[in-house]
């Protein structure tokens, strides 16, 4: 009888764009596979990936993540050109692709990279259905953090 092993949370994140949720209101999260190259795989591995400003765009048909960037190893092939800003493609299904693409033409929504993490062997990214926050909704939204935070500490203090 093995023994599995225990799932650390967070421990498969490679990067995450804090960011996206600042900006934006996220309405939905889809998780997206990439189409990478060996070099890129290497590169994550190592933490060389950046996609905070990332997002998708969608050309043939097909959804492509732009802006991210990944950065190449010194040891990685000599014989391949290694572009880091390189525009990957996101696997996702036709009817996923199809509710994306209506949401981001006709809707006026933005589709972010909210963060890219390995599940098992595969390296995926969870995308965003997002809309733009206003200057006052970012303030509310830090004003109700800071509440939550004073609120913790102020309960921790009063059950002493």
């Amino acid at each position: 009888m093995t023994k599995k092993k225990a799932y650390k949370p967070g421990s498969a994140t490679i990067a995450m764009n804090k960011r996206a949720r600042h900006e934006y209101f996220i309405e939905e999260e889809i998780e997206a596979g990439l189409a990478l190259q060996g070099w890129e795989v290497k590169s994550m591995r190592a933490g060389k990936a950046n996609i905070s400003d990332s997002y998708v765009v969608f050309r043939d048909g097909e959804a492509y993540l732009f802006g991210a960037t990944i950065i190449p190893l010194n040891v990685a092939s000599s014989h391949i050109v290694c572009d880091p800003t390189r525009t990957r493609k996101l696997l996702l299904n036709r009817k996923e692709l199809d509710k994306l693409f209506g949401l981001a033409n006709r809707d006026g929504y933005t589709i972010v990279a909210l963060s890219m993490y390995w599940k098992n062997a595969w390296s995926k990214i969870k995308i965003g259905v997002a809309k733009g926050k206003q200057l006052h909704d970012k303030r509310t939204d830090i004003k109700d953090r800071e509440w939550q935070l004073n609120k913790a500490r102020i309960m921790k203090n009063a059950n002493r």
